[in-house]
């Protein structure tokens, strides 16, 4: 029988880290958070034409979107902040941290946000990150957006989950 080859200590933990942290996706959230309320948005992205240095384009104004818990039941709201309102009063606004492509080429970005400031006592006040996955829709228009059309504004459907963590059980 062959004897087995032992790694070096420090290189075990080097190949060990390696795999680990191509593991984690960047809209995932510190290892140290867990998640505490994960729901499924359900909306649009509104869109306005304005001219930039490069011509007329469609730029982000905001979500406007309902979210659903596991049963179907709207929980709360999703807005321009960007901020999520749960139906207990308790609200989260977020900044944007990490943002990735989505897998699926026509829909908005994953991204992970950090919570930025809460209003209430309920659910959303415990949320240290929020994370935006499995997206659908939602992406800017190509076309439609040109000189006679600026201040036009455009809703596009969209559907996402947003995952709310905290360190805190």
């Amino acid at each position: 029988m062959k004897p087995r080859t032992r790694l070096p200590l420090s290189l075990s933990a080097t190949l060990l880290f390696t795999a680990l942290a191509s593991a984690q996706s960047p809209t995932d959230p510190p290892p140290t958070q867990r998640p505490i309320l994960t729901v499924t948005g359900k909306g649009v992205q509104i869109y306005a034409c304005q001219q930039t240095d490069s011509g007329p384009q469609w730029i982000f104004k905001a979500p406007d979107a309902t979210l659903y818990d596991k049963s179907g039941t709207p929980i709360g709201t999703h807005g321009a902040g960007p901020m999520w309102v749960s139906n207990d009063g308790s609200i989260v606004k977020g900044n944007l941290l990490q943002k990735t492509d989505s897998p699926e080429p026509q829909a908005i970005p994953w991204l992970l946000l950090k919570a930025a400031g809460t209003t209430g006592s309920g659910i959303m006040t415990h949320v240290e990150f929020i994370r935006r996955s499995d997206t659908h829709g939602g992406i800017a228009p190509t076309i439609g957006c040109d000189a006679q059309h600026l201040t036009t504004t455009t809703r596009i459907d969209y559907s996402a989950t947003y995952t709310f963590y905290s360190a805190k059980p």
